[in-house]
């Protein structure tokens, strides 16, 4: 790090925290360390890591340049007074060391000139960008451009609408020959969908990825991105998935992301082949095949000069991609190699097969994932894999459907591979207790839960003799699964079943195929109205599956059985119906996949509102994956606002005198229960605005609410606040939400009966996560109970197994009984944190449960809280403090 304190861009008087949050952000760059920061909610974290990390950026191209230029004209010296100087003999021993020495110094000079010439190139060309240089040439080009647009997009359409009749049309669901294992034979059979024009790919330089959960969370930051002077000259990309960038509306009306996938690649491969048809091949029989009209080299590359000469989000990038007529898809994966900051959710760059396909290098690049707090189940949940009964036997039906359909066309070894895929699908359903050549709807099995090592589960399913490596690579080179879903999307209800059917009926079904089809364009309805009517409704939901395939899903859980034994085990569920049954991969030691991130990385930043507790989260995550304890580095610091502006508090007992103790034993009672409604009354009579009370689950909200009611509780609690519930389903959230606010807004307006609001919420669920209770809208917050995870989950079980094996045991427990506890604080702590937003906010945080009060439980509590919060034996105590803060707080807006 630079002597010079660094200075900060930032777009105003930062708080001290912030500047030493920036201040350590950039030392834990500069010294290539995986940093751990905590930083509240609501404290600007997003600026500071903005400004922090670009603030080194900046230093660190500066920094180069100068020590390039330096060591060209060394090298350059060396180089001219080495000329100068001969060997006296051309038989002395160091004349070949001396030639050896020389040529390296040359080489090294020469590749030092071509990276500043690419350099400097790179700054000119995105300097005539920002300027509007080439406006000119770039209307110009766009002009012949949407001309050529609109003829591809007759083309495109024409082809659709083309009635595809015999063996010519099914050409593009034929599975290219398959050779050899081997990948460079294999690599000029098939169509690589990830590689661009070789004129559009530029070298990396060195950036910035940074990721979080949610396209909202990204948005919000680019947002803060555009608040600050480093917009002006940065060259960012945001990265999207196709549902979320593509702007072609016939691909965009399949709906589902999996569909608008599949025919992307499809268009992408027809790209490729019009190209060579273009360069002399011979062109194949049939239709002509369907081209994206968005996805035009020139068109591209104007794109991406657009979103290098601005800081766009997802909504600016569709926007230029329909005013440019280019694919925003592929533009942004363009933009990746010069861009500094490149913004894109975990699964981009947590999960390698999805990294390697969007052209993300990590290279010595810098990483940081915000919102790291659930770092660990993220990267568990997106390498874990689970296949129903229903999906198997689907996936069975539809690949020997497809095999038997093409079994003249397809060579060799594409038959041999897929019979292995049957195989292997054959021996998943019968550790289901079932079989493949029947509906798995009318399939008994015997109930009950297995938990097996990924070897056990192989020998069990009998398919510890198939080469899943090799399996794995057929996969990714044929692309069967992409294959497999066009062709059940262009045949089903014509002629492909969802389950096997005897063999003559498929060949009359296949001779008819046509008349079916136009059968079903006549009227729907029809085609069922000689089924019974016990059968209507099986019938219609087996049209809506034959719409798609499983296959990929297949293909993720194979993916998944390679790892090494020891690190995941397999949970065979059998609910007593096939259909229903399941067989799931679960990720044991996430550190497995993550190791690989933290080698090639120059540093790596984990950022949270809260990551307590950080010795747990260094266990599982940094050391399990090879990180010494020498690289890491820590962070945290304490809220923006003044201390006075929360009261934490634990309650022990309720108003009556009982004890508070939510366990699985008598959280029920009813004594408990009414002791929780009178607790809560209290707190409204004294709290203004706004009061979320978060229950352990949806289940428990329920039963609470249902004998508030029965017993007169509710209403009591309505008279003074009224009630709003959490909905289950999502889309329903801002709605309760908006009326939730409006109300606390009322009710601050007039003043009649009601003094706000009460919101019942649950731990984990749509409003403990992401969402703003800022100033009257959560003035307090009250968590009943402790949400502990249900210990008796066959999945958590293994887990604690696991841990407890493989991790050392440390201050007296285990590492499995410590992961219980940390999953229920970290949810706990990530719901009492919705409600201090900003400096001039304040608000109370009610725990009611005695266990809060335990040393070790309050020890988990983020530190600008824990400081803060006492334990109160008795309820009289705590609810006079109560009222005080709040008497206290109404006196100071007052004045």
């Amino acid at each position: 790090m630079a002597d010079e304190m660094p200075k900060f861009a930032f777009p105003y008087q930062p708080y001290p925290i912030q500047e030493q949050f920036m201040q350590a952000l950039y030392g834990a760059l500069e010294d290539s360390k995986v940093g751990i920061f905590e930083s509240p909610t609501g404290t600007g974290k997003s600026l500071s890591l903005i400004c922090g990390a670009l603030s080194w950026l900046k230093d660190f191209e500066e920094r180069r340049i100068r020590e390039t230029a330096a060591l060209l004209q060394e090298g350059e010296a060396v180089l001219s007074a080495s000329t100068t100087t001969t060997s006296s003999s051309s038989a002395d021993p160091d004349w070949i060391t001396d030639f050896v020495q020389k040529k390296s110094e040359r080489e090294l000079v020469s590749k030092i000139k071509e990276d500043e010439m690419k350099r400097k190139k790179r700054e000119e060309r995105l300097e005539m960008i920002r300027h509007n240089v080439q406006l000119k040439y770039a209307f110009k080009r766009k002009s012949s451009e949407e001309e050529e647009a609109l003829k591809l997009l007759q083309l495109s359409k024409g082809a659709q609408e083309q009635e595809a009749l015999g063996d010519a049309a099914d050409e593009e669901l034929i599975v290219a020959e398959y050779e050899s294992d081997n990948d460079s034979k294999t690599k000029s059979k098939f169509c690589d969908d990830d590689d661009e024009d070789d004129d559009l790919v530029e070298d990396h330089v060195t950036k910035i990825y940074y990721c979080s959960r949610t396209h909202s969370q990204l948005a919000q930051f680019v947002h803060e991105v555009q608040k600050t002077a480093f917009c002006k000259d940065l060259r960012m990309v945001m990265l999207g998935s196709r549902q979320n960038l593509c702007i072609n509306e016939d691909v965009l009306r399949l709906g589902s992301l999996q569909r608008i996938n599949d025919r992307c690649m499809e268009m992408q491969k027809n790209k490729h082949e019009k190209q060579q048809q273009e360069e002399g091949a011979k062109r194949k029989r049939g239709p002509a095949k369907a081209v994206c009209p968005y996805t035009g080299a020139s068109a591209l590359q104007t794109l991406r000069d657009e979103v290098l000469g601005a800081v766009s989000d997802i909504e600016q990038l569709v926007t230029l991609g329909r005013k440019t007529h280019a694919c925003p898809y592929y533009a942004t994966r363009l933009t990746i190699p010069p861009s500094q900051l490149v913004v894109l959710p975990y699964q981009m760059v947590l999960h390698a097969a999805t990294r390697r396909a969007s052209g993300i290098q990590l290279k010595g690049q810098i990483l940081i994932i915000d919102e790291a707090h659930n770092l660990s189940d993220t990267l568990s949940c997106i390498h874990s894999a689970e296949l129903t009964g229903a999906q198997l036997c689907r996936s069975f039906s539809q690949l020997r459907q497809y095999s038997e359909r093409y079994k003249s066309r397809l060579k060799a070894k594409n038959l041999m591979y897929i019979k292995q895929i049957l195989f292997v699908l054959e021996g998943l359903v019968q550790v289901l207790g079932g079989k493949v050549g029947q509906n798995p709807q009318s399939q008994t099995t015997q109930p009950g839960t297995q938990l097996l090592t990924i070897n056990d589960f192989l020998f069990k399913a009998q398919i510890d003799n198939i080469n899943l490596f090799k399996l794995q690579r057929y996969f990714e080179k044929s692309m069967i699964s992409r294959k497999l879903c066009g062709f059940i999307e262009k045949y089903s209800g014509s002629g492909v079943m969802p389950h096997p059917q005897p063999s003559g009926l498929n060949k009359e079904n296949r001779r008819t195929e046509g008349l079916g089809r136009y059968l079903q364009t006549l009227q729907k309805s029809q085609s069922t109205a000689t089924a019974s009517t016990s059968d209507q409704q099986g019938s219609a939901e087996a049209e809506r599956l034959m719409s798609s395939s499983p296959m990929m899903q297949v293909e993720g859980f194979l993916m998944a059985l390679t790892n090494s034994n020891k690190d995941g085990r397999v949970v065979v569920h059998r609910q007593g119906m096939l259909a229903e049954s399941s067989v799931k991969f679960l990720l044991l030691n996430p550190a497995v996949h993550f190791a690989q991130v933290l080698r090639e990385c120059r540093a790596v930043i984990v950022a949270g509102g809260t990551m307590q507790p950080v010795s747990d989260f260094k266990q599982e995550l940094l050391f399990s994956a090879g990180v010494g304890e020498e690289r890491i580095t820590e962070f945290s610091c304490g809220h923006v606002i003044p201390p006075a502006n929360i009261l934490p508090l634990v309650l022990s007992s309720g108003p009556s005198g009982q004890e508070l103790e939510f366990t699985f034993q008598n959280r029920d009672s009813p004594r408990m229960m009414d002791e929780t409604g009178r607790t809560l009354f209290n707190l409204c009579n004294v709290v203004p605005g706004g009061v979320v009370c978060f229950f352990p689950s949806y289940e428990y909200s329920r039963r609470m609410v249902a004998h508030w009611d029965s017993s007169g509780a509710l209403a009591r609690l309505a008279a003074k606040k009224k009630i709003f519930q959490e909905p289950k389903k999502a889309n329903q959230v801002e709605q309760v939400l908006g009326e939730y606010s409006r109300c606390i807004q009322r009710c601050g307006v007039d003043g009649g009966g009601l003094t706000g609001a009460l919101l019942f919420s649950v731990v984990g669920g749509k409003m403990s996560e992401g969402i703003n209770f800022s100033d009257d809208l959560g003035r307090c917050v009250v968590m009943v109970g402790m949400p502990y995870p249900n210990i008796k989950s066959p999945e958590l079980q293994e887990k604690m197994a696991y841990l407890d094996k493989h991790l050392p045991h440390t201050g007296g427990r285990s590492p499995g009984q410590a992961l219980i506890e940390n999953l229920c604080m970290k949810a706990v702590n990530q719901s009492i944190g919705r409600a201090i937003r900003h400096r001039g906010d304040y608000a109370s945080i009610v725990l009611c449960d005695r266990r809060y009060s335990r040393p070790t439980t309050l020890s988990k509590l983020p530190e600008w809280i824990r400081t803060q919060t006492s334990t109160h034996a008795s309820f009289g105590p705590a609810f006079a403090a109560l009222r005080k803060f709040f008497v206290e707080k109404k006196k100071q807006q007052a004045l």
